[in-house]
Order: structure tokens, then C-alpha cells, then sequence
């Protein structure tokens, strides 16, 4: 039986940097084992979403899953609670969160300078939910991964509510139920506005800002920040939203639409909510270091390597979603990033490849642009590789933005992806 290994790069596509001479940093890595996938197989460029829209991470592995945002998105609050097991209901209004600093109402860091712990976060979180109260309404407010988590908000009063309001985050607006990145904006708290006349958006409007603004006062007093600004770090004082959801999806499993048993490994709650809402079965894997690079992450790149030939022997198709690429891109760390992909040809590729049936096709790609100079995911394209199997070779070269840009494949759009892919494995 062919089978099909699948690998997401979170971010992977970049500008060309001038101090790289010229090159993106997929381009000015050491990517050996990518480059002769490319030479085996057949390259192209992929719009993950739609042309113009820069995608944050959801909407793009979406699209690359084969199924299209735009019709099938249930918003990605929904997918952040489902990730991390939280009681959430249809009319419940389910957000992503980010903890930042704040000097109300300015943003300072939407990050918190990335050096908020995940054990800070949940004690910050749990300060929350003893601390504050909303007239009418429960939450729970959860932390995830360092400055990440996500919040449900329930009306005591039955009043089903709406996800059809505005984000707090202003770096993320809102279309239609879609979350869309936005290279500029100003760095100050929004005020969630309905999009609507209805009193389910109306109320999630309310309740969002009174739980902002009241959260941001407890955050403000905690000891945990009290400790941090001692040790000359940023505050973690305010809580953004963002991606609204008020629906559980209920969308065909991606077993059924492409006609294959998958498995997956993935590191963030946002990734494993998307899994189990398409169906995918979640391979326990050890997260991967941070830093994306150096020798404790390609310690962890080689055991999914090996976790994964072996998880093949299970599945049929393997989603392999790494983070890596995109932290140092949001920080402008080209150099970084350059490592991060050096860092994931050595020990992921090379230890993965020579483990994979013969009758393996793996393809990878990403789920968006991120830009080391504009410091934000962008609308540009992402490069497709697809190697073995029925392949046939295209000539190209080696893996990068430019050369993936000549390929056979052309440009497609993120879900015309699998439909291609899941023929040539059934073959």
C-alpha cells in the first residue's frame, strides 16, 4: 500500500534578505535532503487561502487540509478550546488569547517580550478566573503554551452569543469568520464592536470588553507580574482576543473525503483542535525545543523522524505540522530562521528519509508566509514540493521560493493540494 507523508513548515516562506545576500533563508540554508526531494519530484507554489489575504496558521493548514476556510472555518477560538479539551457548546463564544503588556489603553509587546513562561501564564490565568466576574455570564480562561490561550465565555441567561463581533487584538482583523494578519497597525487595545443587530452579538460585544478590561486590572496587581517587572521583565497585563467562534464544526472527516486513515503530529492546541475536528487520530510526540534550533531541537526532530516511518506503518497518510520556521520570522531573526530550516533538513529529512518505503510520496509546504522584514505573515506564496511514488520529476533544482516558482506544479490554491495528492497515493 502507497502512503503519504505529509509536512506542514509553519511560516516557511519569506522575502528576500539583504543580509543573506539577497536569498530568503529557506534559500540560504544547508537543506540538503529537501533539495533532492525537490530533484526527485515536482515543485510549484501554493496560495494557501485566497490571493491577498496573509493567513494566520489556522486558516492556512485549512486550506492546505483540503478544506476550504472560507466555507468551513468554525473561527479559531473554537479550534484553540477543542485543542486543549474545554467544556465548549454551540452558542458559547470561544477566543484565542494572547497575554501582552499594556500601559492602557497602548500595547507595548503582544507577546509579553516572548519570555512569558507557560507556568507564569497559568498562574496569571488562574488568577482570572478566581478574580473576576461577569454580570450574566461565566469563562473559563486558559493557558496553553508561554504567552498563548483560550477563553469561552458562557451567557448565564440563554442568550445564545455570537461570534460576529471585532477582535481586541488590533494585528488581526476580522472577515467574514476568517482571522486575517495585518502587516501594519496601531498598537492599541480595540474594543470589540457587534457586526450585527442581534442580540447574540451584541452581548458578546459586552461581555468581551467587560472581560478585557477587568481582566486587565487583576493582571495589572498580580504577584506574578510584581515579579517579573523586579526582574526587569515586561508585564503580562493584559489579555487580547481574537478569531471568535460560536459553533462546534461538524465538517466531513478527512478520511472520508480523501479516502485514507491519517495520523498526525502536531505542537500547538490550535493544531490539535484542527485535527480532531477533521478526524485525524493525534500521535503522542515530544515537543519540539523552542528555539527551533541547536542540539536539544534536533534531538527532538529525530525522534519525530523516527516516530513518525513508524507511524506510517499505522496510516496511511502522516500530517506533520513544526512550528519552527515562524517564531524567529515574527522577530525579524533571519539568521535564525535560516538555522531553524538547517536545523530541520539535518535531523527531521535525514533521519526520516531513508526510513520511508519506496512507495512513500512526501510532499511539503506551509501554511504561510512569514516575513523576518516586515515581522508578520504575509500573502505572498509558499513553495510545494511533492517527491516519489507516480511523481514525475520536473527538473527543478533545489527547494526554495524562486525555484519552487518554476515548477511543474504552478500555483495552486491550498485546497487543490490533497485532491492531487490523495490521487497519486491511491493510484
Amino acid at each position: 500500500m502507497s502512503t503519504l507523508l505529509y509536512v506542514c513548515l509553519d511560516g516557511l516562506g519569506d522575502d528576500p534578505i539583504p543580509a543573506l545576500d539577497g536569498r530568503t533563508p529557506l534559500e540560504a540554508a544547508e537543506t540538503p535532503n529537501l533539495d533532492a526531494l525537490a530533484a526527485r519530484g515536482a515543485t510549484g507554489t501554493v496560495v494557501t487561502v485566497g490571493p491577498g489575504i496573509a493567513p494566520e496558521s489556522d486558516i492556512g493548514v485549512f486550506g492546505i487540509l483540503g478544506y476550504d476556510p472560507n466555507e468551513e472555518h468554525p473561527g479559531r477560538g473554537v479550534l484553540e478550546a477543542l485543542g486543549i479539551g474545554m467544556d465548549f457548546r454551540d452558542g458559547d463564544l470561544a477566543y484565542r488569547i494572547n497575554f501582552a503588556t499594556a500601559s492602557w489603553p497602548d500595547i507595548v509587546d503582544r507577546r509579553v517580550g516572548r519570555d512569558l513562561s507557560s507556568d507564569e501564564a497559568h498562574a496569571l490565568a488562574d488568577e482570572v478566573n478566581r478574580g473576576l466576574r461577569l454580570d450574566g455570564a461565566s469563562f473559563d480562561l486558559r493557558a496553553t503554551i508561554e504567552h498563548r490561550g483560550a477563553l469561552v465565555i458562557r451567557s448565564d441567561d440563554g442568550v445564545a452569543l455570537s461570534s460576529n463581533v471585532t477582535n481586541t487584538d488590533p494585528a488581526y482583523e476580522r472577515r467574514g469568520h476568517l482571522g486575517v494578519a495585518l502587516e501594519t497597525f496601531e498598537p492599541v487595545v480595540e474594543t470589540a464592536v457587534a457586526l450585527d443587530t442581534s442580540s447574540g452579538a451584541e452581548r458578546a460585544a459586552d461581555l468581551t470588553n467587560a472581560f478585557v478590561e477587568g481582566s486587565a486590572r487583576i493582571l495589572d496587581a498580580s504577584e506574578v507580574n510584581a515579579r517579573r517587572r523586579a526582574d526587569g521583565k515586561l508585564p503580562g497585563n493584559l489579555i487580547l482576543t481574537r478569531d471568535g467562534g460560536d459553533h462546534r464544526p461538524n465538517l466531513e472527516p478527512i478520511a472520508e473525503r480523501f479516502g485514507m486513515p491519517w495520523g498526525c503530529f502536531v505542537e500547538m492546541p490550535v493544531e490539535r483542535g484542527i485535527s480532531i475536528a477533521l478526524g485525524m487520530q493525534p500521535v503522542d510526540a515530544p515537543r519540539l525545543d523552542a528555539a527551533g534550533f541547536g542540539p536539544a531541537a534536533e534531538e527532538r526532530y529525530a525522534e519525530w523522524a523516527h516516530l513518525a516511518a513508524d507511524a506510517l506503518g499505522d496510516f496511511q497518510a502522516l500530517y506533520i505540522h513544526i512550528k519552527g520556521p515562524d517564531v524567529p520570522a515574527h522577530d525579524g531573526r533571519a539568521e535564525d530562521k535560516r538555522d531553524v530550516v538547517t536545523a530541520i533538513d539535518r535531523a527531521f529529512f535525514g533521519e526520516v528519509l531513508p526510513r520511508l518505503s519506496g512507495d512513500t510520496l512526501v510532499a511539503v509546504t506551509a501554511d504561510h508566509a512569514t516575513s523576518c522584514l516586515r515581522k508578520a505573515h504575509t500573502a505572498d506564496p509558499v513553495p510545494l514540493l511533492a517527491s516519489g511514488g507516480r511523481v514525475t520529476p520536473d527538473g527543478t533544482s533545489s527547494f526554495g521560493e524562486r525555484a519552487c516558482a518554476e515548477g511543474s506544479l504552478g500555483e495552486l490554491l491550498g485546497p487543490q493540494i490533497l485532491p492531487r495528492l490523495s490521487a497519486l497515493v491511491r493510484d
